[in-house]
């Protein structure tokens, strides 16, 4: 089949090489433009770029996927389906109409569950064992289109949204495929979605990561987990922002935001519900560290406290 693939971040790499080694004519490779990242702000490429670069493919790089330029660049490629796994722009008509089998969609929840940008991180943020990947025929709203195939996977307890979106990224290669063939085939049939059970799933803000104390322990520590990689969960001690890169929900109670100490190196924090077991933290401008390695360079820790949106610790 003779095929443009529109993606963005890591998620969508493997999808494309799987369409590649199935033997798809990949006429085109269609990303957003390069972007400042990281805290030095150096523009960094997308990784289906990169991927698509590597294997020797043309990329198109529009700045608006609207425009009439680049639509006319579809048209004169003609090819008998888009294949779109995280791009990050919703389609007009003019290329949801183009292609002879449409728009199909590699989207990274259980639709009609956590439509939206960042439906991995909410998951586990919201503290879901099921995830999966949905294959939908894409239309003018945001995921809300007819889904044509799905498979669930299992979110583990330590199980962060990197994890996940990598095992996700395997499954949707392995489901676009399967899903081609079948609508080249003309034997898949697609499903209307049940919108009354929708939920969303925003972009993700920086914000999202600052941990909020009076919160039960479950919920900071499914947080923790889901803005991980990005943004990552934070915190503030004596004015510095802290980092909260792994945690367990531990028993018992003690004031939210508070620090105990215990025996062999342990640090938990009292939470609304509750108690955290901060197993990795990395203080600022230091690199990642145990919790036991933080406690022996910070005197006096038992009885601080960690805050939240005020940034005052004390």
């Amino acid at each position: 089949m003779k095929l443009v693939f529109m993606g963005t971040p890591l998620f969508a790499v493997r999808p494309l090489q799987a369409l590649a080694q199935a033997g798809h004519e990949l006429a085109g490779v269609v990303t957003r433009i390069d972007k400042p990242a990281g805290r030095g702000r150096a523009v960094a490429q997308p990784a289906i770029k990169l991927a698509a670069q590597q294997m020797g493919l043309t990329v198109h790089q529009p700045g608006r996927v609207r425009d009439p330029e680049f639509i006319e660049t579809l048209r004169k490629i003609s090819p008998d389906a888009i294949v779109v796994a995280a791009y990050g722009q919703i389609l007009p008509k003019d290329i949801l109409e183009l292609p002879k089998y449409g728009c199909v969609n590699i989207h990274a929840s259980l639709l009609p569950l956590y439509r939206g940008a960042a439906p991995v991180n909410w998951a586990v943020i919201r503290g879901e064992t099921e995830t999966g990947i949905t294959i939908m025929q894409m239309d003018e709203g945001m995921d809300t289109g007819a889904i044509l195939m799905q498979e669930s996977i299992s979110i583990d307890p330590k199980d962060t949204a990197g994890t996940v979106t990598e095992k996700l990224s395997d499954l949707g290669a392995r489901l676009i495929g399967k899903a081609l063939a079948l609508i080249e085939a003309g034997s898949l049939k697609p499903v209307r979605q049940d919108h009354a059970k929708a939920t969303l799933a925003p972009i993700l803000k920086k914000q999202d990561g600052l941990i909020d104390w009076t919160t039960a322990a479950v919920e900071i520590h499914n947080r923790v987990r889901g803005v991980n990689p990005w943004p990552g969960a934070y915190t503030y001690l004596d004015g510095k922002l802290i980092k909260i890169l792994e945690t367990g929900v531990a028993g018992g109670q003690g004031g939210a935001g508070v620090i105990h100490e215990r025996d062999g190196g342990v640090l938990e924090v009292g939470t609304g519900t509750g108690l955290i077991h901060v197993l990795r933290i990395q203080p600022e401008g230091k690199k990642p560290m145990t919790a036991a390695d933080f406690i022996h360079g910070h005197r006096g820790l038992a009885g601080k406290r960690f805050s939240g949106p005020d940034k005052q610790g004390s």
